[in-house]
């Protein structure tokens, strides 16, 4: 699972495509979910940043 970053909030989605201008973001059924401009994108991670795991805390910010 990925989560993209927007100055307005966030998207987890289970996979994107890089396109010209942009990412495609598509949901677990491989549905469209949303069209994102590079501009508008601050980052896209992996959703197992956001996990804890064990005592060890990160900070992804």
């Amino acid at each position: 699972m990925y989560r993209a970053l927007l100055p307005e909030g966030q998207i987890d989605c289970e996979r994107y495509d890089h396109t010209d201008n942009g990412v495609e973001l598509y949901d677990e059924n491989d549905e469209f979910i949303a069209f994102i401009p590079y501009a508008n994108l601050h980052a896209l991670a992996d959703g197992d940043l956001y996990t804890e795991s064990g005592d060890e805390e990160r900070s992804i910010m």
